[in-house]
């Protein structure tokens, strides 16, 4: 005891120095702890995220409930004749039947064997299906209780479950001026679930629209012919269409117009402060004005028969959402039924 007495000072600083080491082992067993995960804090979600989280789940399981339901029912097989396979393989050499097509006579094993065999082939009908999602700024607008966004997310899933159904691949491409996230084509029900989630609950990292980065990154990308549906409001001018035409030559390209009526012409409600959603910029606007309200009426209808004037000039089929309009399925069966028709004419 007299020792410790006569030596406080050292035992204050032995003391000291233990702590500091208990102190540093714990920081060390923390790190490890945090390091089995993949981000740089805990996953530990507020109640706001797992609220949010929650609400996502609730949402694709609404959209798949209603998207199945317009697959089976409505469409019955009308998304199948509308697209083509990638060609004809060969199935089968087979002696020749009364009422065979006499071009499918395979002239050298006719003449090999003495008597008339046919050659078949079945179309190889396996594709592989690319949904570009535009996620852009201006996609979060909505005038009837849900945005372009969340109808693109349904539309999503309507063509992802209708390619499936037909055992096609499906792939993602969520893009703003830049490429945002891609998912690679797959198939299963899974699958689909995942793309509508990632519509719909993606945090882009920017807010604008380039489509041309999108179409060179789905080039590097596709191998092969694919069905190709671009959804977009297309508020991004026109430089994207010579990229999108010469894209248009290897892959069957729709394009899926997205709008609003409330987009189209403006409410007569006097002084107005309007914000463009992309970059920022409001603006006051005397909608009371009729020329006012007339001259943003006819630059919106010109920007959009350019626009369809364009895609038709160069061969590729455009589809016009309204999305304030929750009957969409009867533009798409319009659509399928016009392509059917199309293809049994060439």
């Amino acid at each position: 005891m007299q020792w410790i007495q006569d030596n406080a000072s050292l035992v204050l600083i032995a003391t000291g120095l233990v702590l500091l080491i208990l102190a540093a082992m714990l920081l060390v067993l923390l790190n490890r702890r945090r390091n089995r995960y993949d981000g740089d804090e805990l996953p530990l979600p507020t109640t706001t995220q797992t609220l949010l989280r929650k609400d996502i789940i609730r949402k694709v399981r609404s959209i798949e409930i209603h998207t199945r339901h317009i697959v089976d029912d409505v469409f019955a097989g009308q998304y199948n004749s509308a697209f083509k396979g990638q060609g004809m393989e060969f199935q089968e050499v087979r002696e020749y039947s009364p009422g065979d097509d006499i071009r499918d006579i395979d002239w050298n094993v006719t003449a090999r064997m003495s008597q008339p065999f046919i050659k078949k082939f079945r179309e190889e009908r396996e594709l592989t299906v690319f949904l570009m999602v535009d996620v852009s700024a201006s996609m979060y607008f909505g005038s009837h209780g849900k945005s372009k966004k969340e109808v693109a997310a349904e539309i999503t899933a309507l063509l992802a479950f209708s390619a499936i159904k037909n055992n096609d691949k499906v792939g993602l491409i969520l893009y703003t001026d830049e490429v945002e996230k891609y998912v690679p084509p797959g198939k299963g029900a899974r699958h689909v679930l995942r793309v509508i989630s990632e519509v719909l609950e993606y945090a882009p990292r920017s807010r604008g629209t380039n489509i041309e980065p999108a179409i060179d990154f789905l080039n590097h990308v596709s191998n092969r012919k694919s069905v190709v549906f671009l959804v977009s409001d297309y508020l991004a001018g026109d430089t994207f269409l010579r990229p999108l035409t010469v894209t248009g030559r290897r892959h069957d390209v729709v394009s899926i117009i997205f709008g609003d009526k409330h987009e189209e012409s403006l409410p007569r409600v006097g002084l107005i402060e309007w914000q463009d959603l992309e970059d920022g910029r409001r603006y006051l606007i005397d909608t009371s004005n009729s020329l006012t309200r007339k001259r943003f009426q006819s630059l919106q209808a010109q920007r959009r028969d350019h626009l369809l004037r364009n895609l038709a000039r160069n061969n590729i089929d455009a589809i016009e959402i309204d999305a304030s309009d929750p009957e969409y399925d009867r533009v798409f069966v319009k659509f399928f039924r016009m392509r059917t028709a199309r293809m049994k004419t060439r």
